[in-house]
């Protein structure tokens, strides 16, 4: 059997078991390669069977409503052209590319033909400034770039020995061809491309063990780690992540999600090609949710994922407005609240799942096809991984606890390291386990639900506070758009919850709508889990768009040693001076 044919099998097993996660748990076994190039051994092989050749593997809509398509066949034939002038022009196996595009096709051109050729992809969003470039250039040893005009001149600021190449981005004007002049760089232009040749041949077979993929993670609560994947931890591991979606051959698949982070590969480029889907993008300079559907309805997309936010956007503009709904529809990035899963019901008929992977991983936990969600729980473990809950003070498998990977055998799908980092290596792979660093808890049923990272679950009196149990209540009120929850320091009680929140338009921030959110929550919430505070402001986020809470909690440690002077976002209510009512 060729690898192709084993590959082929594991999806196709995953793909008959969807409605049976017991099966699916019970027979699926991870393929384990010695030798894989997904751009060769699979996507060079479905762009050659009759029945994919001629399907669109891409579609890209813009605002404006023009739309470019490319096949399964086109996109092979010009990934080969890309990896052959990769290769004339100097780029060598092992080099170190870092990839900072938005949604054009070049970029999954540049990824197949990096693939093919050996090359080391470094995905980076376009909103980085010179001083994280610089970083990432040092790290992770780039010695290319491929970018836009507006991208590459920030790389006048940045320091290395790196050459340039130069992609015309796409802008609301159109496409932008002038090649930047950049002082003494090297500037490749990627339109001489497709001048090269259609045919590519592989020399030497790619070792399933060499390195592919460099992600540098969103920084969250410290500096960006830099995560190292293989030529199957992602494309052989991204198995877990099509049985989680439930995508199916000739499925049309919408992710909303930015290039330069994990989750736009995870369902923008392998998931989606694991299953002969198509991969469909709506372009937007700034998110309109009524646009979004239209072209979901146009493009007649059968699978839908986006993080709780979008979701939430979507509801505010009325879920009606799409006429045909996917038959999937699922949410990462964030917990998902039990409020957006029930609305999203009611209009469509349809129940979103979510799913819990990192950078790190392809999807671990899931609510899979064919089994009833919980509400506010991630789901189960997905096949081939082993989950453990454990117990950070005994160190033992528990109801509740960090969720581990067990490593013996150790899942294809996890990463094979954090690049240059031996301590946190030791750190996270130790006693058998891989650990994630975030919280959860298991019922009866073996179903897990999320509490937190380890770094924001917080005492208060004693009792243990899980942010995202509150956050779930407070999203649940109309004025509130986003909330985080952090320990505010406190004489009598150590530490009280506090609500950063971002009201949702039409709401203004004074005590009245602070009073109103926080009576909402008095008798929804146990008393030990009463919000004690809130402040409205725009939350702080990484440039992927997760709340940075470790800035939150750095904000009223100052407060505090301030002695509630200041040093907070915004202006600060608290219970006491409301008048709540008391349940």
């Amino acid at each position: 059997m060729t690898v192709t044919e084993e590959f082929r099998a594991a999806r196709d097993q995953l793909v008959r078991s969807q409605q049976d996660w017991e099966r699916a748990r019970r027979e699926f076994v991870w393929p384990r390669f010695t030798h894989f190039n997904f751009g060769f051994d699979w996507f060079d092989q479905v762009a050659k069977s009759p029945e994919r050749a001629e399907q669109n593997a891409l579609v890209i809509i813009e605002e404006d409503g023009s739309q470019l398509a490319r096949t399964f066949a086109q996109l092979r034939e010009d990934s080969n052209r890309v990896a052959n002038w990769l290769r004339e022009i100097g780029v060598e196996r092992g080099d170190r590319i870092i990839l900072i595009l938005g949604n054009q096709v070049e970029l999954w051109e540049t990824m197949l033909g990096a693939i093919k050729l050996g090359a080391v992809l470094i995905p980076t969003t376009t909103q980085m400034g010179p001083a994280d470039l610089q970083d990432r250039v040092v790290r992770a040893e780039a010695s290319w770039v491929v970018g836009d005009s507006e991208t590459l001149r920030k790389f006048t600021e940045v320091d290395g020995r790196f050459s340039l190449i130069h992609v015309p981005g796409v802008y609301a004007h159109g496409h932008e061809a002038v090649r930047p002049e950049v002082p003494g760089r090297t500037v490749h232009s990627f339109s001489d491309a497709y001048a090269a040749s259609p045919e590519l041949e592989q020399v030497v077979p790619t070792a399933a063990e060499e390195t592919m993929l460099l992600y540098f993670t969103s920084g969250t609560t410290s500096k960006p780690k830099l995560v190292e994947h293989t030529h199957t931890s992602y494309p052989v591991g991204h198995l877990s992540t099509l049985y989680w979606i439930g995508l199916e051959p000739g499925d049309v698949h919408l992710n909303v999600s930015s290039p330069g982070w994990a989750k736009h590969a995870w369902s923008n480029f392998f998931a989606p090609w694991i299953a002969e889907a198509t991969i469909f993008l709506y372009n937007f300079s700034r998110f309109d949710a009524s646009a979004l559907m239209r072209s979901m309805d146009s493009a007649g997309v059968t699978s839908f994922c986006a993080p709780p936010t979008v979701w939430r956007m979507l509801i505010k503009a009325d879920l009606a407005q799409l006429r045909n709904p996917p038959r999937v529809t699922v949410s990462a990035g964030e917990p998902l609240n039990p409020e957006v899963i029930e609305q999203v019901q009611r209009a469509w008929g349809r129940t979103i799942r979510d799913g819990f992977g990192q950078t790190e991983s392809s999807l671990q936990i899931a609510n899979t096809p064919g089994r009833r969600v919980k509400f506010g729980a991630m789901g189960v473990p997905l096949p081939g991984f082993d989950v453990a809950l454990i117990d950070p003070v005994s160190g033992e498998a528990a109801d509740e606890g960090e969720i581990c990977l067990a490593l013996d055998p150790r899942p294809v799908g996890l990463m094979k390291g954090y690049y240059g980092d031996a301590e946190k290596n030791a750190e996270v792979f130790r006693d058998g386990y891989y650990h994630t660093g975030d919280i959860a808890s298991r019922d009866e049923y073996g179903v897990i639900t999320y509490v937190g990272r380890a770094d924001d679950v917080f005492k208060s009196s004693d009792y243990k506070v899980s942010p995202f149990e509150l956050e779930s209540v407070l999203i649940e009120h109309p004025a509130v758009m986003e909330a985080a929850i952090v320990p505010a320091p406190d004489e009598l009680r150590l530490a009280v919850p506090k609500a950063y929140v971002t009201l949702a338009s039409g709401w203004e921030p004074n005590p009245a709508t602070a009073a109103e959110i926080l009576q909402f929550t008095v008798s929804r919430l146990a008393p030990y889990q009463r919000i004690r505070r809130i402040e409205f402001t725009e939350l702080p986020k990484t440039i992927s768009g997760k709340i940075r809470r470790v800035q939150l909690r750095q904000a009223e440690e100052q407060r505090a040693a301030a002695g509630d002077g200041g040093d907070g976002f915004g202006v600060e209510y608290r219970e006491a001076d409301l008048g709540l009512k008391r349940p």
